[in-house]
């Protein structure tokens, strides 16, 4: 009975009869990092001062490729997690070549049904800031 009302009234699933679930940020975060390098032709940034053309790494991602690599994937990530919906805003770097707009909207899509299935949330908006290229031989993978 209580689920029926639930899908009815549009509430979340992580709001039941039988209690709630709460979603961290940083959880939410990790999510859209995975997400958005799931794209062909996109790299989340890493933070950090480089200079252009400088493809050494820094003393952040050498310690987080040790550890796992869970905080250099979400930098660049900033999320406002709610009770039923999130909101994200992502700094990328593009590939050159690839159409950005393009790009951009599938990096916006596939967060959304990520986070969206993964989650349980409802993404209410994924702002993609694009703050520079990168070109095919740069790419570390």
């Amino acid at each position: 009975m209580g689920t029926q009302r639930n899908t009815q009234s549009g509430s979340s699933p992580l709001q039941t009869d039988r209690g709630s679930t709460t979603i961290k940020d940083s959880v939410v975060k990790s999510i859209v990092g995975v997400a958005a390098e799931e794209v062909d032709g996109i790299e989340t940034t890493t933070g950090g001062g480089r200079l252009p053309g400088d493809s050494s790494r820094t003393v952040g991602e050498f310690l987080g490729s040790i550890s796992g690599g869970g905080e250099v994937r979400s930098r660049g990530v900033s999320v406002e997690v709610g009770s039923a919906e999130a909101a994200v805003d992502l700094t990328v770097k593009a590939l050159y070549g690839k159409p950005i707009p393009q790009t951009t909207q599938a990096v916006r899509d596939n967060v959304v049904r990520r986070v969206e299935s993964l989650t349980g949330l409802k993404v209410t908006e994924v702002n993609v800031d694009v703050t520079d290229i990168f070109f095919p031989e740069e790419t570390p993978h």
